[in-house]
C-alpha cells in the first residue's frame, strides 16, 4: 500500500533554531536551520509518509504578520489542491496557536493541516523537535484525521486549532485547550482520538485567504488602567478593539466609557478575559468572545470586519 503524500511547509521558530551551546534552551537563533535539516533529524519519517518539504520561511514566529498568515494560507491552499494529502506546518511556539486558528478558519480542505513546534532548539540536549515533527507527521498520515481542521501537535497532543493555547513559557508541555481538552493523543507510532471541533471551520466557513484583515488591537485590563490608551486606539486607524478585561472581560468605570465611545465612534470593541480560560458573554452592548482568548478574537474579528459582517457577536457565536 503506498504511504500518504505529505508536505513540510517549514517557517522556521524554535524548532529550526540553533545555539553554540547544547544546554541552552533559552538563548539561540530561531529559523537558523533549513527544513533538509530538520528532516534529516527525524528517524523513520520516511516510514510514515511520502515526504516533501519546502522552506517557506525562516523567521522567529513573534515577527508573524497578518500578511504572513495570508500568504502561507495561500502556500497551504495551493498544495492541497496540487494533490498533496495533508500539509504539515513547523512553526515557531510564540504566535503558533494565532496562525494555526487563521488557517483553520480560511483554509478551504478536508484533508488534515497540522501545525508543530518545539520549546527547545533543535541543537539542545532533549530537544523536542524531532520527536514533535515524526508525531506531527503520524498524525497528518492518519486516516481518521480529516476533517477536522486544523490541528496543533505537540508533546503528544492532538490539539484543535480554535482551542489551543501556549500556556507555559519555557516547559515542553507548554500547549494545553483549557477549555475543551485535547482531540486526541500520538505516541510511539500510535493515534488515538477523543474527539473533534464541534463549530464550523475550513470549508464551512465564509473565510478565505483573501478576506482582507483590517487592523485591530488587543488592550488588557488591570488596576488603574489608564482609559487614554482605549481612546488612543481610534486615532490608530484600527477597525477594531478586543478588550482582555479583568474576570468576565470586566472592565472599569473609565474603561467601559472609554469602550463605548470607540464603539459610537465606528470602532468595533469585543470583550475577551485575560484569565486565560472561561466564557465571557456579551454586556453592556458590547460582544463577547466567548471562550476564545484576546488573541483569537482578535483574528476571528479580523475576518469578520473583512468579510463585512455586520452582526459580530454572530460570528463569535459561530466559529
Amino acid at each position: 500500500m503506498s504511504l500518504p503524500r505529505l508536505c513540510i511547509v517549514a517557517t522556521g521558530g524554535t524548532i529550526a533554531g540553533a545555539s553554540a551551546r547544547p544546554q541552552a534552551t533559552m538563548a539561540y537563533a530561531a529559523g537558523a536551520l533549513d527544513v533538509a535539516e530538520l528532516c534529516a533529524s527525524v528517524p523513520g519519517l520516511d516510514e510514515v509518509a511520502d515526504i516533501r518539504a519546502e522552506q517557506f520561511a525562516a523567521i522567529d514566529s513573534k515577527n508573524a504578520t497578518p500578511a504572513f498568515w495570508q500568504s502561507l494560507a495561500g502556500r497551504v491552499q495551493s498544495l492541497l489542491d496540487a494533490g498533496a494529502d495533508g500539509v504539515i506546518v513547523t512553526h515557531g511556539t510564540d504566535t503558533l496557536e494565532e496562525s494555526a486558528y487563521y488557517l483553520h478558519l480560511v483554509l478551504k480542505t478536508d484533508r488534515p493541516v497540522v501545525l508543530v513546534g518545539a520549546m527547545r532548539p533543535a541543537t539542545a540536549l532533549s530537544s523536542d523537535g524531532p520527536l514533535n515533527l515524526l508525531d506531527a507527521a503520524t498524525v497528518a498520515a492518519h486516516p481518521q484525521a480529516a476533517g477536522r481542521g486544523v490541528l496543533v501537535v505537540l508533546n503528544h497532543q492532538i490539539l484543535g486549532a480554535r482551542d489551543a493555547s501556549k500556556t507555559n513559557a519555557n516547559r515542553p508541555d507548554a500547549f494545553a485547550s483549557p477549555n475543551a481538552g485535547a482531540l486526541g493523543w500520538v505516541q510511539d507510532g500510535r493515534v488515538a482520538w477523543m474527539g473533534r471541533p464541534e463549530r464550523p471551520h475550513t470549508s464551512a466557513t465564509p473565510f478565505t485567504a483573501a478576506t482582507p484583515l483590517p487592523p485591530v488591537e488587543v488592550l488588557a485590563g488591570y488596576a488603574g488602567g489608564s482609559a487614554a490608551l482605549i481612546r488612543a486606539v481610534g486615532s490608530t486607524g484600527a477597525r477594531g478593539l478586543v478588550w482582555a478585561g479583568t474576570g468576565n472581560g470586566s472592565a472599569s468605570a473609565d474603561a467601559q466609557e472609554a469602550l463605548d465611545g470607540l464603539e459610537r465612534g465606528g470602532v468595533a470593541v469585543v470583550r475577551a478575559t485575560r484569565t486565560g480560560s472561561g466564557c465571557v458573554a456579551a454586556s453592556g452592548g458590547l460582544p463577547g468572545a466567548g471562550t476564545l482568548s484576546p488573541w483569537k478574537a482578535r483574528v476571528l474579528l479580523m475576518l469578520a470586519l473583512g468579510a463585512g459582517m455586520d452582526d459580530i457577536q454572530g460570528a463569535f457565536d459561530t466559529y
